[in-house]
């Protein structure tokens, strides 16, 4: 998730203030260093779903593939812009949104989107035996290599899967044979 520019109160104050007539949008952006049509974005989103749409959220929004077809569709079929179906579900950003057209317009499948930081961890949660992570390797590449899951449903890292997967495809079996702490013969 990008980081914020600016923080809540700070937006929340220049929609205020455009709200309130003290200036004009180009005016009161321009005196703040900030666009246009960013302000016009706030102010969209605050009308819609007042101070609430200015609180930060925790990492990334979860967005289930049904939500962006709908987003697509509304902005597609008409029913408002992409600031406008934006400001409506207090989606992220425009961007966001543009992504998700530039998919469907490519015929490209529109996923859910599940954050799941906890798979994302750099340690591995636990230790595994050669047939787990055989079995997590083949159940990783039986479902079109979907890492994060496989790491979620066996409480495993995603680098960890990513690389099994990886010296599972490249070597079988025999690249998922631990060998640390084994040294060669003097032979």
């Amino acid at each position: 998730m990008a980081k914020r520019k600016h923080s809540s109160d700070w937006m929340l104050a220049r929609v205020k203030e455009y709200l309130s007539g003290q200036g004009s949008c180009q005016q009161i952006a321009k005196a703040n260093g900030i666009s246009e049509a960013g302000l016009r974005a706030w102010t969209k989103k605050y009308e819609e779903h007042g101070e609430v749409a200015f609180i930060k959220k925790s990492g990334n929004a979860s967005y289930s593939k049904e939500f962006k077809l709908q987003c697509v569709l509304d902005v597609l079929c008409g029913e408002g812009s992409v600031d406008d179906i934006v400001a409506k579900h207090n989606i992220s950003s425009s961007s966001v949104l543009r992504c998700w057209i530039k998919r469907y317009n490519g015929h490209m499948e529109l996923k859910d989107y599940d954050p799941k930081r906890e798979v994302y961890m750099a340690a591995a949660r636990r230790k595994t035996t050669l047939s787990e992570r055989k079995e997590i390797a083949e159940y990783c590449l039986s479902h079109g290599k979907n890492y994060k899951d496989a790491a979620a449903r066996y409480d495993v890292s995603y680098s960890q899967v990513y690389d099994w997967v990886r010296k599972y495809a490249a070597n079988g079996e025999d690249g998922l044979v631990d060998r640390r702490g084994h040294h060669k013969t003097d032979d």
